[in-house]
């Protein structure tokens, strides 16, 4: 693994093991013992749990037994079907689960070195950004000689119960792995960037085309190794984990195992009769009860695909738990999807590659309102810029950017009663190109983005941006709460995301020799009409660019427009608040861009601040000659540094 991992508890595996091994007994984990405090927190089971050692249930112990698959593991007494659904994605992949049970082969039971047994095993989970190793023994929670908890269809076959251990103990509890996401164990799996859609809300049952989109974009991200898990929400109408008519459980997560395209009829040597059917396969966690309706194992519609199609498919007509459905039926009969995507950022692939950031921060409280860190969500107008701020650039015309915002698993505070996840989310703002210094008002600024709030772990954002300057704020909905968070952002070319902490220019030595900013004023040039006609067709090929002091912006280059829209912004610091803004109109040429005109501002904290129509003038101050077509822009100054 090329990022170092951390050790959960300090606890160093090989030195543990040999320990072990040295003094002849069995691991027993201090970390997470075998006692009721490691069971639950709250709500004991009904009889005494005994635990027990691999060992003590079979008489020939493996950590697999022929291999891994999605077949091998069942849910227990506890309610994580949703972290069962999460190990069936995981067993897909063979370089995510050898990751996540790393140097396997060397854990197995080995019957010709019993000696070099001593009951520990490792595993690395994706904790807040970084890979971390857990250690436990193998004593097991029981009761009449079975494991209680999640387990494996072969008897003497346990990394789906020592995995979960683990997992638990990550947790504080196997109790606190009560109720959760399938999305959220993906993620700690992998490192994924998870998305959650609402298949109700997006009308996926009902609009065709919003439903073969949604196809390709899950069967591209399961094609790149990505892991798939739905849902049914529970509604007023339909308690938790009934079952419907057609066979599926209410509130109970399913892991998703395939996803083709299947071609029905016959192929002809000189014609091509087929019929494309778009399919999805599921898996119950608890490996049987099955959906029951069309194209449901024992149905008549599979007597319509051909003998070497079926096999292809690995049709099974067993009450496993798994069974094939149309994607138009899952769209109707699902009311959730988590996508967790494995973002490709390596150089070497065939596939598009991302260009990864990843900032850790924290909301965080200071009655001093320039230092708090903890304003709440867009709604909370006075204190909304009073949250951490990063900025970010896209560099192209027009970018696809993926936005992953993640607060701290709070399952390990459940014991406290606070094991909920508090609602998050973040806006992007399209801000001043030259921009380097925090928000302090929101005036030129474009709102271009919203991720939705919600309780979960992860919240996800999918958005195609132009080109320019950004600064992506990540919130809690109501003000006041503290937490840390990660944040992840993904474009094609790097975006040098990094977070903005300082308010204003710093004071230093230097200033004292060469002047201090004593004025800051924003601009934003909104168009440019009427524009003198530059070819035979009557157009132009206009850019405007920004002066002030020693320092300018320019913006792009809008096509064959002699009415221009810009919505280009900038920000100066000014030493001299005698000197003028600068805005100038040119059009790009091949050989030699020409003047086509400017305006000069005083740009003073009394101007107007709302939307001025100003002249285009000859070069000289502001009493230079007109010429033809004018700008619209918008003029913000204060001699309050921290005020913009």
């Amino acid at each position: 693994m090329s990022s170092p991992v951390q050790l959960f508890r300090d606890q160093k595996y090989q030195e543990l093991k040999e320990q072990c091994i040295q003094q002849g007994r069995l691991f027993e984990d201090p970390e997470f013992p075998a006692s009721d405090e490691s069971l639950f927190y709250q709500s004991a089971p009904p009889r005494k749990v005994e635990w027990k050692r691999p060992k003590d249930l079979c008489e020939d112990p493996h950590l697999f037994v022929n291999g891994i698959s999605s077949h091998d593991l069942h849910q227990g007494i506890l309610g994580n079907c949703w972290f069962v659904a999460a190990c069936s994605c995981l067993a897909l992949g063979k370089t995510l689960w050898q990751q996540v049970i790393p140097d396997f082969s060397e854990q197995e039971w080995d019957p010709k070195t019993p000696e070099r047994y001593a009951g520990i095993f490792r595993f690395r989970f994706w904790c807040f950004g970084e890979w971390t190793e857990v250690v436990v023994d193998d004593q097991l929670p029981t009761m009449d000689g079975k494991l209680i908890y999640c387990h494996s269809n072969v008897k003497n076959e346990f990394w789906s119960a020592l995995l979960e251990k683990a997992y638990a103990k990550l947790a504080g509890s196997y109790e606190a792995l009560d109720g959760g996401s399938a999305a959220d164990a993906i993620v700690d799996f992998t490192g994924a960037v998870a998305e959650s859609i609402d298949l109700v809300q997006g009308k996926y049952g009902e609009i065709i085309s919003e439903q073969m989109k949604l196809f390709e974009d899950l069967l591209k991200a399961h094609k790149r190794g990505g892991l798939i898990s739905c849902s049914i929400t529970p509604s007023s109408g339909r308690a938790s984990e009934v079952e419907t008519e057609l066979g599926l459980v209410v509130g109970h997560a399913y892991s998703v195992t395939a996803i083709r395209k299947l071609r029905l009829g016959e192929r002809l040597i000189f014609s091509f009769k087929a019929e494309k059917l778009f399919m999805i396969r599921l898996r119950n966690p608890w490996g049987k009860r099955e959906w029951n309706g069309p194209w449901s194992d024992s149905s008549e519609e599979w007597k319509k695909v051909s003998s070497s199609e079926r096999k292809s498919l690995g049709l099974t007509l067993e009450n496993d738990g798994e069974f094939w459905m149309t994607f138009e039926d899952w769209c109707k009969n699902f009311t959730d999807v988590d996508i967790c995507r494995i973002v490709n950022t390596s150089y070497f692939s065939i596939h598009k590659t991302w260009e990864k950031k990843m900032m850790h921060g924290a909301w965080t409280k200071d009655s001093e309102p320039l230092l708090n860190r903890c304003g709440g969500c867009f709604d909370n107008k006075e204190t909304f810029l009073q949250n951490p701020q990063y900025i970010f650039d896209v560099k192209k015309t027009e970018d696809k950017v993926l936005v992953s915002l993640q607060q701290e698993d709070r399952r390990k505070y459940k014991k406290e009663g606070k094991g909920d996840s508090i609602p998050i989310g973040f806006e992007i703002l399209k801000v001043e190109d030259n921009r380097s210094y925090r928000l302090h008002k929101l005036t030129v600024q474009e709102r271009v983005a919203t991720s939705p709030y919600i309780n979960t772990r992860t919240v996800f954002l999918k958005r195609v941006l132009k080109q320019g300057r950004y600064v992506l704020i990540p919130t809690t909905f109501h003000p006041g709460i503290l937490t840390r968070f990660i944040l992840r952002l993904f474009t094609d070319v790097p975006s040098k995301l990094r977070e903005l902490k300082a308010d204003k220019p710093k004071m230093t030595c230097w200033s004292l020799l060469c002047g201090y900013p004593r004025r800051v004023t924003q601009i934003k040039i909104h168009s440019a009409e009427g524009l003198q006609k530059q070819d035979r067709a009557g157009g132009a090929d206009p850019y405007v660019l920004i002066k002030c002091e020693k320092q300018s912006v320019r913006s792009p280059v809008q096509r064959d427009a002699a009415c221009a829209v810009f919505n280009t912004q900038a920000i100066f610091y000014r030493k001299n608040i005698d000197s003028p803004v600068i805005v100038q109109v040119w059009n790009s040429n091949v050989l030699c861009d020409q003047f086509l005109g400017q305006a000069v501002l005083a740009a003073s904290p009394s101007d107007p601040r709302e939307k001025q129509t100003l002249q285009l003038r000859g070069r000289g101050g502001r009493e230079a000659a007109e010429v033809p077509g004018h700008i619209i822009v918008r003029v913000f100054s204060s001699d309050d540094l921290a005020e913009l």
